[in-house]
């Protein structure tokens, strides 16, 4: 019976051993999850001095009323307690001390969810560089052409009308580059735009895009390409194994490259009779050297042929 009294004391001693304001509360959650302030600074990207202020319910040494209810509800998050009950109670707690004078009227969301500072900048800096994207494409787009550019527009119709009045559209005719043997190449267009640029493989193609403006062709092995213009060949590009660049690939380019020269491929047949007339030569002196012989055998046969006339002689 003696020791009834004692249970009873107990009995009672336990409520008031529990925490009543919410920093204490929040302090006793940690502990019993056996975590330290700093796993729940990790947890929550909140400061330890700011986290201890909230356990010790020192409400005066954060920046404000909002920054005291974020970071208790963001300390109730991550220990498992419940975040609206702590919040309210922190409210209360401040409203009844001196910092209720100062008091905001909006709230921050969880820290652990604004964006960090580091994020903001390079959304700015983003920003930024659309902006000024934006205006520079805006003023070469309002710029108006130079006399240059007018003067080539209004001699492109000239040019692609001969005198016969027909119609010639040289654009509209493919050009296709096919690999004789493994290639690279680089073609790209007067923007500066690339077209093809990498190792075409041997037997492969491509056909250069019938809107191309300007384009111009780089490789090192001319040789290895195999060059045609509405099917019709076009001569190689450059010498072998010699580096060419800025080489025009247009479809009128390549075929005044090839009508250039076509007239000197033409004294070629003309020089083919020229080195075979001493072959033919000795095939003709065969015979005269035959008739040469044939006199050289008549002397020899001359005391012949008398005696075959002596012989005949008697017959009849």
């Amino acid at each position: 019976m003696a020791d009834e009294p004692e249970l009873e004391t107990g009995a009672h001693s336990a409520p008031e051993a529990h925490p009543s304001t919410p920093g204490a509360k929040l302090r006793a959650a940690r502990e019993a999850r056996g975590l330290s302030i700093q796993d729940v600074a990790t947890r929550t990207r909140i400061a330890v001095r700011q986290l201890e202020a909230v356990e010790r319910d020192d409400y005066a040494a954060l920046p404000g009323i909002p920054y005291a209810v974020g970071f208790a509800r963001a300390y109730a998050r991550a220990v498992d307690l419940d975040e609206v009950e702590i919040a309210a109670q922190v409210r209360h707690g401040v409203h009844n001390s001196d910092m209720g004078a100062r008091y905001e009227a909006f709230e921050p969301v969880d820290p652990a969810r604004v964006p960090s500072r580091t994020l903001a900048w390079t959304a700015a800096l983003i920003v930024i560089v659309l902006i000024a994207g934006f205006t520079i494409w805006r003023t070469q787009l309002l710029t108006p052409p130079t006399g240059e550019e007018i003067a080539q527009d209004q001699a492109a119709p000239a040019v692609a009308r001969p005198a016969g009045g027909a119609p010639v559209t040289p654009a509209a005719q493919p050009v296709v580059f096919t690999a004789i043997d493994d290639v690279w190449l680089r073609i790209v267009d007067e923007a500066g735009e690339r077209l093809k640029d990498g190792i075409l493989k041997k037997g492969e193609s491509f056909t250069l895009p019938v809107g191309a403006k300007g384009p111009t062709i780089l490789t090192g092995r001319p040789q290895a390409l195999n060059v045609t213009v509405g099917g019709k060949p076009i001569p190689a590009l450059g010498a072998a194994d010699r580096t060419i660049a800025d080489v025009p690939v247009s479809a009128e380019a390549l075929l005044a490259r090839g009508a250039a020269t076509a007239p000197g491929a033409t004294p070629a047949p003309a020089s083919r009779p020229a080195a075979s007339s001493p072959r033919a030569a000795p095939r003709r002196s065969a015979p005269a050297a035959s008739e040469t012989s044939g006199p050289a055998a008549t002397p020899a046969s001359a005391p012949v042929a008398p005696l075959g006339d002596g012989a005949a002689v008697p017959q009849p």
